[in-house]
């Protein structure tokens, strides 16, 4: 495969007529490129509440195709919200904002149409909510979370394209655990930690040597990307590219490091910062890696640097405060700085307001932020984090109070967090309980979810079709009778059973607890996948019965939909199957099913979903009082089919052998109509 050409720019911080004007001069000087990657800042900060788009604004042109884009662009979130025309347009269409530019997701991987991966993390880090974050934050928040960089990671296992082409998506991933997550090109707002480890490359400002951030370089560890551009060098941003380090593990594979300037924003003193970089690569390269390059370092993110020598120990040789004038030996002294004593020596300037007079825990200037300083808890200027009057506010349960937006996953409260929730602590294992501090039950982690691609345990064997949002897979030990149909007349004859399940390939606990501008693209899609589903079930002479259990837990579960098959002689009796098995367990169904759902957006409560034969729903507001079973809608359709014995899924389980044939089986008969192919 020949060599794309790549050019990669700064943030244009809203200039976006003018970027375009530059690409489309430096593609006539230099080009052809294949594409262009945004990093950072593409929007800009966006208008204050209530301040409206005028039809004259940059943003609404680019979204109603009237500005020229010269060259195929891709476009991230950088250290702002995004504008919210952008958000809605990407509700509505996905990737897609216009003809020839497209969004990342905040996290995500894309394959473009040259089979390029390439992965996007967007937003800026805060210590203090990235742990804490019970959700992947959307656009609407500039900051990313653990929940994050794990759909990132997770979908780091998956190729997928841009939602406004036709490319084909994947339709099968393989079956073993060792599927790569490497990538070829990564970028990203903020910088890894310790990248300038190893490195005798200058760094345009000292303060860069400090401001990576952990969970980058995490990403980079485990994608390993050829190229890696950030944005985020500094304020303004500076250019700064590092020299190649080597992964040995990966056969000698060469990654770069390259931070660039801002093309727009606010203008500075001094010289302009580069804010372009044009390079060449190879995607998916079979070929011998090339020479390792003779400026290569240590690898910044695998391997320690050595420990600096202790400095000696120097005797006091003055009177001892205690015993008089006998010497400690061992003890070490406080080496005075050259210079006159209590003041710092030549050539030293205090890093917050440049006096060559006092250290820089003696400044004055000290306790007041700097111009320009934002509080990151209640987002107010004039005063630190430490400071902030708001800082130590408790909850309605005693505890910290939640930051604006935050969400309890456990009973849907916004003024406590879920360690904090009694609702979380009810079964006796939290502060509130009475077996002692052990708090709420620690949340299910990709790596251990039965239904993110990440787990190395996934059955990756009986997932069956792939697609931007959402991937189906055939469930272990499924209603439908494959291998012992004779022994049940009433059994469905979809090939390959066709009980199968539709996740979503970022973790959520429910359908519900989506975040709003999140959840457009993954519904429609789960939706596409509903359609296909009923339509070629048709085609087999059976109707079509999805339900969902969105329960919400302490321990946060993962958001699927389950469809099962049922002859055609059965589906006006689906309704009522339901209906009989509710009112012998307490389970009543709600008159309004769309307000149910309603009440339950944004994760605030839980409940069981039906979608009939004929498109109807039925909801089920899950209560504390009401007991509910998970496996109540597999308990209805198994009595409603005479199937009792296929009730326990574990009885149902097969051999690999068998559930790779009923794959096999189902992915032939589902190919016409699988919206990914």
């Amino acid at each position: 495969m020949s060599a794309l050409k790549i050019l990669t720019v700064g943030s244009a911080a809203g200039s976006i007529r003018e970027l375009f004007a530059k690409i489309k001069a430096i593609d006539a000087k230099h080009g052809k490129f294949d594409l262009v990657l945004c990093v950072g800042d593409f929007f800009g900060p966006p208008k204050d509440e209530g301040e409206a788009y005028s039809e004259d604004d940059e943003v609404i042109q680019l979204l109603e195709g009237k500005l020229e884009v010269p060259v195929e662009c891709y476009v991230m979130q950088g250290e702002h919200p995004l504008p919210a025309p952008v958000i809605e347009k990407f509700a509505k269409t996905g990737s897609f904002l216009t003809k020839g530019v497209s969004l990342f997701h905040k996290s995500g991987i894309i394959t473009t149409p040259q089979s390029l991966r390439v992965a996007c993390l967007g937003g800026i880090y805060d210590s203090n909510l990235y742990a804490a974050a019970e959700s992947a934050h959307g656009f609407t928040s500039p900051y990313f979370t653990s929940q994050t960089v794990e759909k990132l990671l997770s979908n780091s296992l998956t190729t997928s394209h841009p939602s406004d082409q036709n490319y084909t998506s994947l339709a099968s991933i393989k079956a073993t655990t060792s599927s790569s997550q490497l990538v070829d090109i990564l970028i990203s707002n903020a910088w890894p930690s310790d990248i300038t480890r190893f490195s005798s490359a200058p760094l345009p400002s000292p303060e860069l040597s400090s401001i990576g951030v952990e969970p980058v370089a995490e990403v980079v560890r485990r994608t390993k990307p050829r190229y890696h551009f950030a944005a985020g060098g500094g304020i303004p941003p500076k250019f700064w590219e590092r020299e190649p380090f080597i992964w040995n593990e990966e056969g000698d594979r060469i990654s770069r490091f390259v931070s660039v300037g801002a093309f727009g924003g606010q203008p500075t003193e001094g010289k302009k910062q580069r804010w372009f970089y044009a390079f060449s690569i190879t995607p998916n390269s079979s070929t011998a890696p090339p020479p390792r390059p003779a400026n290569a370092t240590n690898n910044p993110l695998t391997e320690q640097a050595p420990r600096a020598p202790k400095r000696p120990l120097i005797e006091d040789e003055g009177t001892n405060y205690r015993w008089g004038d006998v010497k400690q030996p061992g003890k070490r002294s406080r080496i005075e700085p050259q210079g006159e004593p209590g003041k710092p020596p030549p050539g030293y300037k205090c890093k917050i307001c440049e006096s060559p007079e006092h250290f820089i825990m003696d400044c004055p200037d000290r306790a007041k932020p700097h111009e320009g300083y934002v509080c990151k808890i209640c987002n107010e200027s004039g005063h630190f984090v430490r400071d902030c009057p708001v800082k130590n506010a408790v909850g309605d349960t005693g505890g910290r109070k939640p930051k604006e937006g935050y969400v309890c996953r456990a009973c849907g409260s916004e003024l406590h967090y879920i360690q904090d929730c009694p609702v979380a602590n009810q079964s006796g294992g939290g502060r509130h309980g009475g077996r002692g501090q052990r708090g709420p039950p620690k949340e299910i982690a990709p790596d251990e979810c039965w239904f993110c691609l990440s787990n190395p345990n996934l059955a990756k064997h009986l997932i069956v079709s792939i697609g931007t949002e959402c991937y189906v897979t055939l469930p272990k030990g499924q209603i439908v009778p494959t291998h012992t149909a004779a022994d049940h007349p009433n059994a469905p004859a979809v090939p390959g059973g066709g009980h199968v399940l539709i996740v979503p390939i970022t973790h959520y606990p429910t359908y519900s607890s989506i975040p709003p501008d999140l959840a457009a693209p993954i519904v429609q899609e789960t939706e596409r996948y509903k359609a296909a589903l009923q339509a070629m079930f048709a085609k087999h002479k059976a109707a079509f019965v999805a339900f969902e259990v969105g329960r919400l837990s302490a321990k946060g579960g993962h958001a699927h939909v389950q469809i099962v098959p049922v002859p055609d002689k059965f589906k006006h009796s689906v309704e009522q199957a339901f209906l009989d098995e509710g009112q012998r367990l307490g389970i009543q169904f709600e008159t309004d099913p769309d307000a149910a759902l309603e009440a339950c957006s944004g994760g605030r409560g839980s409940y069981f979903r039906v979608d009939l034969p004929d498109g109807r729903k039925m909801v089920h507001l899950m209560r504390d009082s009401v007991p509910f079973s998970i496996q109540f809608g597999r308990e209805v359709l198994v009595s409603l089919l005479g199937m009792q014995d296929r009730f326990d899924w574990k009885a149902c389980l097969q051999s690999e052998e068998e559930d790779k044939a009923d794959v096999q089986a189902f992915k032939t008969a589902f190919a016409p109509f699988d919206p990914s192919l």
